[in-house]
């Protein structure tokens, strides 16, 4: 069940990198938004600007060009604006980021890799006074996830399918209103991808979670509420294959 208005929109953006002396447009005029809980899909071949558009979502990165203080708005707030201790709280507590590398720290254990997104909200001696708090959420997630048993274990004992799990609930430590998936079942068997899709529309229910995610796999995709396909930059044209979910 979603909420009318959106949680996160985006208008206009623009995107261009540098490689040596020749300048690679990514994102051309791209605009979307997402609703509060809405799980949304964006459909894209490799380098039609899908992880660009998420990096710019959670504040990693800044569009150029145009109107790009005001390019992005999360509750109606534009994120060009956000003073850097802003955009630093908005990051570390509004937004949860699930990558298809997992990106765990090795030498951590599970519960301690979920856990290290609540030190970096709260800082090591606020952590300190809610170690407890924290460690039970944590525990509750990866409950959630099938991972209770797991919670000693550190990541080089876990399968792909598990890591991404301990992913997804480290993302979700800190309560975020916006997950923010870049293809998060792209390094998994289909079999594993679908338990993992499960999963994060289960939890995705109970916490009126927004859900943004990137894919190639139109399988993938199809799980969400909608579809937008980019292409060059910017969403597909009506006619175009798997466009016809696209506008907002």
């Amino acid at each position: 069940m979603t909420e009318t208005g959106p949680i996160i929109s985006a208008t206009n953006l623009h995107k261009t990198y540098k490689m040596g002396r020749v300048k690679v447009p990514v994102l051309r005029g791209l605009s979307v938004s997402a609703r509060k809980g809405e799980w949304v899909a964006i459909l894209g071949a490799s380098g039609s600007g899908k992880s660009t558009l998420l990096h710019l979502l959670g504040g990693l990165d800044r569009p150029d060009r145009g109107h790009k203080d005001t390019a992005i708005h999360f509750e109606g707030k534009p994120l060009g604006k956000m003073s850097r201790h802003e955009l630093d709280r908005y990051r570390a507590t509004q937004v949860g980021f699930v990558f298809q590398f997992y990106h765990l720290l090795p030498e951590l254990r599970v519960l301690e890799n979920v856990t290290v997104g609540a030190m970096v909200r709260h800082g090591l001696t606020g952590f300190l006074g809610a170690k407890h708090k924290v460690n039970r959420r944590a525990t509750e997630l990866l409950d959630a996830f099938g991972l209770g048993h797991r919670l000693r274990h550190r990541p080089g004992e876990l399968s792909g399918g598990e890591r991404q799990r301990v992913a997804i609930a480290r993302a979700l430590i800190n309560q975020p209103r916006l997950l923010l998936a870049d293809e998060p079942t792209g390094n998994l068997d289909r079999k594993t991808g679908e338990a993992i899709l499960d999963s994060l529309a289960a939890l995705r229910e109970k916490l009126a979670l927004t859900v943004v995610m990137v894919t190639h796999d139109q399988h993938v995709a199809d799980r969400a509420d909608r579809v937008i396909r980019l292409a060059d930059g910017v969403v597909a044209p009506e006619g175009v294959p798997g466009a016809e979910n696209a506008s907002p």
